[in-house]
């Protein structure tokens, strides 16, 4: 099976949630546009750059009629110098108009991406742990670096650079008409085509962009996932990096390709309309010749002109259907970026949630039933349990059993489907989050710790410590000695998730971090699976200082670290099946001595 692709662990295991590659419709495009909302005083003020520059634009060809009808036949040199002076004049208007016009725009820019970054990572961070259980970190990242990365010269030039285009396509449409309308008609005649055309092109270019959204993520969840210091040691011990290498070449590959692609879609429908812009002036000269020789008052200044202004009308015609091709494409970063803040948080904070009065730590949990999205059996099922306030609960069971279910719906990292978790009687469903989080202190057996000093680390759970606070809470830890021992003590780079530190290191500095925050509840989730005998006896007397006046509530495998315990359940299959002190249940000679004795059994004395 070592080639099976279902097997392969680098292999997304979420789908689109949209067809990024479908037709924009009206709905999708004013979200686009809701965007811009809270800067129409600055967009207002470019809008006015733009007419009055359109305007300008179009007055150096009757200026230049005049030279050529006027001026240049009667030798009139004063006339001639004023019509040039005319011609400078609305350069130079042009000029100081497109740099004012382009720091204003780059500027609401830079504010409508920054508004969205933060925007999509506001709304991630409200997503529940099932969320990120099922979404790869790299797929997230690519969301918010490539995606809206690649909005960048969408909102801040390609939506001013469209209305400035458009804008001077009609002043030039206008002023051709009012020049010659026949002349004018034909110059108009490339325009249905060209439309046509640019819109198969634009649809095209979206379908491509998509699937190079997607396969830049799926290259980027890759880097995260094999340039972490897990991902390396993984490659190097089990042998795997030169698959690794291959895999990551293949999908640096099929990003090659798809930029190739999304460079040359269109290419064909661009010469034609290239060369049609191209033969329009000669056949403009000609029909001009037919109609002067048929005793018309079309004079030479007027043609010459209107064939000055046909540049002004096919650049920026040209520059307009890029830009319907470039809006076509972006359309699939748009889409990608609204389906993750279309995607609702499936832990949501009441509008009436309260925040919790000053806690003493009475934890019911009363009926509760749990099950995982897409799960076929439940993992909780009818799971009462009561924990009166400063007494301590130990939750044991085998593997898979509920137990640290258990600590993520009082944490509320998920709702419960049934029944309710409550602290001092109040559900934590009508709490706010922020008070919740400072009643309920989390320790996990996946110890997570920053890129950054020790110090830093710690306070992130209180940011206004002091140093002597950080000490204390070390101690409780049994940490500080090691901290001390270290080269720049408290200001010591941790190293990234904390590889400087061995696993019972890190976790006794997550331990640090909750005690630093001095919570009423305290659950401690396999929180001394990674420390050694010795270290584990010598926390026992600290966690039995810091459980003092406090609800605990332990979730272990390891039995010798609850046996203090003033009630310990057994979980299985997502059942309460026994409950009791941990002389009552050893008398039983139920479930629970079966652990205690397979427990014995395979961790040695020391």
């Amino acid at each position: 099976m070592r080639g099976d692709p279902a097997r392969d662990p680098f292999r997304p295991t979420t789908k689109p949630v949209l067809e990024t590659g479908a037709r924009p419709g009206a709905a999708e495009l004013r979200r686009v546009a809701q965007l811009f909302r809270p800067h129409v005083g600055p967009l207002s003020a470019v809008g006015g750059l733009i007419a009055v520059g359109a305007v300008a634009g179009v007055a150096s060809p009757f200026l230049l009629r005049e030279i050529v009808d006027v001026a240049l036949p009667r030798g009139d040199l004063r006339l001639l110098a004023a019509l040039a002076g005319g011609l400078v004049a609305i350069a130079a208007v042009g000029t100081v108009l497109d740099v004012v016009q382009g720091l204003l725009t780059n500027r609401i820019g830079q504010a409508v991406m920054h508004e969205l970054r933060v925007r999509l990572y506001s709304h991630l961070q409200r997503m529940s742990l099932g969320f990120f259980a099922r979404t790869r970190t790299g797929e997230v990242q690519s969301r918010i670096a490539n995606d809206i990365g690649g909005m960048q010269t969408v909102v801040t030039s390609t939506a001013t650079d469209f209305v400035q285009n458009l804008t001077t396509v009609v002043v030039t449409a206008i002023a051709m008409l009012a020049l010659d309308w026949r002349l004018a008609l034909l110059s108009f005649a490339i325009m249905p085509v060209s439309l046509w055309l640019n819109r198969r092109v634009g649809r095209l270019r979206r379908r491509i962009t998509a699937q190079r959204q997607r396969q830049m993520a799926e290259m980027s969840a890759t880097v995260e996932e094999t340039l972490s210091i897990s991902g390396i040691l993984l490659t190097r011990t089990t042998g795997r990096s030169p698959e690794v290498v291959r895999r990551f070449a293949r999908q640096s590959e099929d990003v090659s390709a798809l930029e190739v692609s999304s460079e040359m879609a269109g290419r064909w429908q661009w010469s034609v309309i290239t060369l049609t812009m191209a033969a329009i002036p000669a056949l403009t000269y000609l029909l001009g010749g037919q109609l002067r020789g048929t005793g018309t008052d079309l004079s030479i200044g007027t043609l010459v002109a209107l064939v000055s202004l046909q540049g002004q009308l096919f650049r920026p015609l040209g520059s307009l259907l890029r830009i319907v091709v470039r809006l076509h494409a972006s359309m699939a970063l748009f889409t990608r970026v609204f389906e993750y803040l279309d995607t609702p948080p499936e832990v949501v904070e009441s509008p009436a949630a309260v925040e919790l009065p000053p806690v003493r730590g009475h934890v019911q949990f009363r009926d509760v039933s749990f099950a995982y999205p897409g799960a076929a059996v439940p993992t909780l099922q009818h799971v009462d349990l009561d924990v009166p306030a400063g007494t301590s609960l130990a939750v044991v069971g085998a593997t898979g059993s509920g137990k640290t279910t258990l600590g993520y719906l009082l944490a509320r990292l998920y709702d419960a489907d049934g029944g309710s978790v409550r602290i001092d009687g109040t559900d934590v469903r009508d709490v706010t989050a922020r008070s919740l989080s400072d009643a309920v202190g989390v320790v996990t057996q996946e110890t997570f710790l920053l890129h950054a000093s020790v110090a830093d680390n710690l306070r992130f759970a209180r940011p206004d410590a002091t140093d002597a606070d950080l000490e204390r809470a070390a101690r409780t830890a049994q940490v500080h000695d090691l901290i001390a021992s270290l080269p720049d003590g408290y200001d010591t780079v941790v190293g990234e998730r904390g590889y400087r530190f061995s696993g019972g290191e890190k976790q006794r500095l997550a331990l640090a971090r909750t005690v630093l925050r001095d919570p009423p509840v305290l659950l401690l989730d396999e929180a001394t699976s990674a420390l050694d005998t010795r270290t584990e006896r010598a926390m026992s007397g600290a966690l039995a200082q810091l459980s003092a006046g406090r609800t605990t509530i332990t979730i272990a495998h390891r039995l010798s670290t609850v046996r203090g315990a003033d009630q310990i359940v057994v979980v299985d299959a997502g059942r309460v099946v026994e409950r009791g002190t941990h002389a009552e249940l050893s008398a039983r000679g139920g479930r629970y001595a079966e652990l205690v004795a397979a427990d014995e059994a395979r961790v040695p004395t020391a």
